[in-house]
């Protein structure tokens, strides 16, 4: 039964349609993630399934109740990681979070032992008395993360969670989040870091101009779209033409990328003629099937 419903959810901005008749199912337990280009809808989706923006059309049930007239109830099961840090920068880090924690009328003792205890599990035990203009980049987005866990939510919404992080506090985020999703944790996750959406998300979808392309698994998203590996083969004045046109011949799927051509869905060697050229096979990632769905042009 899916835990996060939407029906021909749309939100129009006077003549901007941001969210365009989106219709998702997010099922109890899983990591789901979201992927799209800047301005793609995903905050506008997102502000509207955390009930901080209503809908223009469309309906949406969080755990059977329906927003926008039981946002009280929905909001007690939700924790949310804004992508833009909202922490308090006059209280220090355990006074944002029993700040927070009175929102959900926790009493004082218990979300001081929530507090300490999700400050620890995110290596923040030792700065528990510090002022938030003390603490790093990585070290705010980890206790924006800790903060969205006071509560106990039965769903998580992660709006880019580990942007601005190093290796080794992106992996520690990383390690937590599949944790939480293991004792049973939704999680909705909006990131445009095709790595993470690989390795957390059981399924995603690629939103673009605020529609939904598609929604699966990411390994059914690489096999679908692109292949299990993808050749590269450089360009010059003097081959293209004789590689385009081999190309078509022998009906490969192909994209040509400045002064490179991607040839997908070929596991086997180049076709005979383009053997004696500059080329490489690599393994084919979520990334390469995102541009190839929304396309590799800026848009503003």
């Amino acid at each position: 039964m899916a835990i996060i419903q939407t029906i021909d959810l749309t939100k129009k901005f006077g003549e901007l349609t941001a969210v365009d008749k989106i219709n998702l199912e997010i099922e109890a337990g899983e990591c789901f993630g979201l992927l799209g280009p800047n301005g793609a809808g995903k905050t506008s989706l997102i502000r509207m399934i955390t009930a901080v923006s209503p809908p223009t059309a469309g309906s949406i049930r969080v755990m059977d109740c329906e927003l926008p007239h039981h946002q009280r109830q929905v909001k007690e099961v939700l924790g949310v990681v804004p992508q833009i840090d909202n922490l308090d920068p006059d209280l220090t880090v355990i006074q944002n979070l029993l700040t927070y924690a009175r929102y959900f009328s926790i009493p004082r003792q218990e979300a001081k032992r929530r507090s300490l205890e999700v400050l620890r599990l995110f290596q923040l035990g030792d700065k528990q008395n510090a002022h938030i203009r003390e603490l790093s980049g990585g070290m705010k987005r980890r206790l924006l993360i800790a903060r969205a866990l006071i509560n106990q939510p039965r769903i998580m919404v992660l709006d880019e969670p580990t942007v601005g992080l190093d290796p080794q506090a992106r992996h520690l985020v990383w390690q937590k989040l599949r944790e939480l999703k293991s004792q049973g944790v939704t999680q909705l996750l909006c990131t445009q870091n095709m790595e993470e959406a690989a390795i957390l998300c059981d399924r995603v979808a690629i939103i673009h101009m605020g529609k939904i392309l598609v929604v699966d698994t990411p390994q059914n998203l690489v096999h679908r779209y692109v292949g299990g590996r993808i050749w590269e083969i450089e360009l010059t004045a003097e081959n293209r033409d004789r590689v385009i046109e081999t190309l078509k011949r022998d009906a490969l799927e192909f994209e040509e990328i400045g002064s490179s051509v991607q040839v997908f869905h070929l596991d086997n060697e180049l076709p005979p003629g383009l053997t004696d050229l500059m080329a490489r096979p690599r393994s084919a990632t979520l990334e390469d099937v995102f541009f190839r769905l929304t396309g590799r042009s800026l848009i503003e």
